[in-house]
């Protein structure tokens, strides 16, 4: 009997193709090609399922030509690459890999919350440069974290996750906002209290965004947000790139009118707005919030499972438009 057949689109763990060659015809990528949106639509042509790892997007031009396809697995929670609207018209199934990163992430999310308060990134480029000859008293003072007002916009399981790290570990006071207001007791989980974004923007000594991307959510920090910001606030994306409008955080940070911001992810990334790499006061990752090994193989097992779940068993874990499997 022939056996579904499926694409890896990325390099991903060898125990996890093995995984999938147990039930599938696997085609792989282990040279990690980054292929054309007109490649991946030809090597879908014959396939029923794709692991994607959250860079390959799936729309109704890459559909049109995948006759058979009938489940997306993202090896990420976030899932912009896909339009999923297109895809439920198609009777093609999306999953995502939630929950499994969220400790992780919130660990990176106050890890560059820090780097960025205590100019971590910018005194060790001084350092290696052969710069430090002397002691000042004010050479790379930065923001105190304990004590601090920590503002979360996004208020999911990873904003909670830094919430508590802030309240318990640090004896921040926490403010958020999100679309709806938590529960009374996960707000005091969290030791959190809801307020409106601009009085976030504009009391928060520490802004973390962890958004999910959206039409509605692009650019939630603009110039005007920014204009509302402390002078001495900083600003940490670990949510997605659009969620901050970059050229109007890069000319807030060459004019000092916030005082460092912190990223993880970028709009249009990998590419990342040359303004953003002259500025000293900037903290800057590759998209590596959830880079563990046990964190991203659980990730790559998850998809792994809706593949599985939904191609053998007829029963995804994680849909994100469970519509069509009516």
């Amino acid at each position: 009997m022939n056996r579904p057949r499926i694409l890896v689109a990325r390099a991903i763990f060898p125990e996890v193709i093995e995984r999938l060659q147990q039930h599938f015809d696997v085609e792989s990528n282990p040279e990690d090609v980054l292929w054309s949106k007109t490649q991946i639509t030809e090597k879908l042509r014959d396939k029923v399922g794709v692991f994607t790892t959250g860079g390959e997007r799936i729309d109704a031009e890459v559909l049109a030509g995948c006759p058979h396809l009938k489940i997306c697995a993202n090896m990420a929670v976030g899932y912009n690459n896909f339009d999923l609207d297109a895809m439920t018209a198609a009777r093609v199934l999306g999953t995502n890999a939630p929950d499994v990163l969220t400790e992780t992430t919130a660990d990176f999310g106050f890890a560059l919350l820090m780097a960025t308060a205590r100019r971590i990134s910018e005194s060790e480029h001084f350092l290696r440069a052969g710069h430090w000859t002397r002691w000042s008293y004010d050479m790379f003072a930065g923001a105190d974290v304990h004590g601090s007002t920590l503002g979360i916009i996004g208020m999911g399981r990873i904003g909670q996750g830094i919430a508590r790290r802030g309240a318990l570990g640090f004896g921040m006071k926490v403010v958020y906002h999100n679309r709806s207001r938590l529960d009374a007791a996960i707000e005091g989980e969290c030791k959190a209290s809801y307020v409106s974004k601009e009085e976030l923007l504009k009391t928060a000594d520490h802004v973390v965004l962890v958004v999910p991307y959206s039409a509605a959510s692009h650019h939630t920090i603009g110039a005007a947000e920014l204009a509302l910001m402390k002078s001495t606030a900083t600003l940490i994306n670990i949510a997605r790139g659009g969620i901050v409008d970059d050229a109007a955080l890069a000319k807030a940070l060459h004019e000092k009118r916030i005082a460092a911001a912190g990223l993880d992810v970028f709009e249009g990334e990998p590419k990342v707005h040359p303004d953003l790499l002259t500025v000293p006061n900037v903290v800057l990752t590759p998209h590596i919030a959830s880079a563990t090994l046990p964190t991203r193989l659980a990730m790559a097992n998850l998809a792994a499972d809706n593949l599985i779940g939904f191609l053998v068993n007829g029963k995804p874990l994680t849909p994100l438009n469970p519509e069509v499997l009516g």
